[in-house]
């Protein structure tokens, strides 16, 4: 190597460098956040728990001024052209009582593994055909639910640019998306549209674009293949702000769609203390400690996820302290931000 090509390198390593304690500079701002949670009765099936009982305990418990809920298109049209609203219908009407606000998320992406909702019977119609049913779905569900005060926001898909393959996604289409968020926009016009990203893979660049408020997730612990724990832990909060700034998202239109406040799974569940005691990729400490990260990414709500698993530990594991936690937590912050 010559003398030429090890000066750029040094020089490339200390632009590196400055960068990056620059961004830890612009790290230590704390904004004030509301907090919700995503919540979805299928992953707390998933658990063993009665979905309506785990809701309700969230309610009442935690008291969220917020929600995310889902429409999963495989569940509301199992059989073509048949609707059963009755889940959903049954869960806007609870948090709405609350005096909750939702974030109704809608397309063939939604929360919650398998990530994609889409019925079996729509990977037998052709391409044209199976977009017009996706619309059809999207416009039934808007339809339905716009003139609901309850409902705050539109979601569209959940992380549909994703560069990397996630979930049961085969029959994903990203080539309707734009479709779906034009009909939600037109059937409804006084509600934004929210379209999420992947925090620490992304760009933000096209849900930016696309959306009126931008969503990122935020995973601080992850395990990856073969078993292995990999922490974020070295990664400034501005580099979430930064990147959202950077294509126009203010405070107030930058959303934390998914706080991880759960372990990250790979295989079987534990059903012990014992067995959660060998997780190393979340603790109450770790709780506290994503939270309090999530106040310097620059956004203006964070959406907490793991409640069912907190309900679960509660309840099946006899393991209350990760619920009195949120408890804590909940209680700790107020929940009237966006009105200042």
């Amino acid at each position: 190597m010559n003398l030429h090509i090890k000066k750029n390198l040094i020089r490339l390593v200390v632009l590196l460098l400055i960068i990056y304690a620059g961004l830890w500079v612009f790290s230590f701002k704390k904004y004030d956040v509301e907090l919700g949670i995503s919540y979805s009765p299928q992953y707390a099936r998933f658990l063993g728990l009665d979905s309506g009982e785990t809701l309700d305990a969230i309610l009442s418990d935690l008291k969220p001024a917020t929600i995310r809920l889902a429409v999963p298109w495989s569940e509301t049209e199992a059989t073509k052209g048949t609707y059963d609203f009755a889940e959903i219908d049954e869960m806007i009407k609870k948090v709405g009582d609350s005096g909750a606000r939702i974030i109704l998320t809608i397309g063939q992406k939604v929360p919650r593994w398998p990530e994609c909702f889409i019925p079996s019977w729509a990977g037998e119609l052709s391409v044209d055909s199976k977009r017009a049913a996706l619309l059809d779905y999207v416009g039934t569900t808007v339809n339905r639910y716009k003139d609901n005060p309850a409902i705050e926001f539109w979601q569209v898909e959940n992380e549909p640019y994703i560069r990397f393959p996630f979930g049961n996604c085969e029959l994903f289409d990203e080539d309707s998306v734009q479709a779906e968020i034009d009909l939600v926009r037109k059937i409804d016009s006084s509600r934004d549209v929210i379209l999420t990203d992947s925090g620490e893979l992304s760009s933000f660049r096209r849900p930016s674009f696309g959306g009126d408020i931008l969503g990122t997730t935020l995973y601080r612990t992850i395990r990856i293949s073969g078993g292995l724990v990999a922490h974020y832990d070295w990664l400034p909060p501005a580099y979430y702000k930064i990147k959202a700034r950077i294509w126009g998202n203010s405070y107030k239109n930058f959303f934390v769609s998914e706080l991880q406040a759960e372990p990250w799974f790979l295989g079987d569940i534990p059903t012990t203390k014992q067995g959660f005691a060998k997780d190393t990729t979340f603790s109450n400490e770790r709780f506290v400690q994503n939270v309090e990260y999530s106040k310097k990414v620059g956004a203006s709500r964070v959406y907490l996820w793991g409640a069912e698993w907190w309900y679960f530990m509660k309840t099946k594991v006899g393991d209350e302290s990760y619920w009195e936690t949120a408890k804590t937590i909940f209680s700790s912050y107020p929940q009237d931000y966006l009105n200042l």
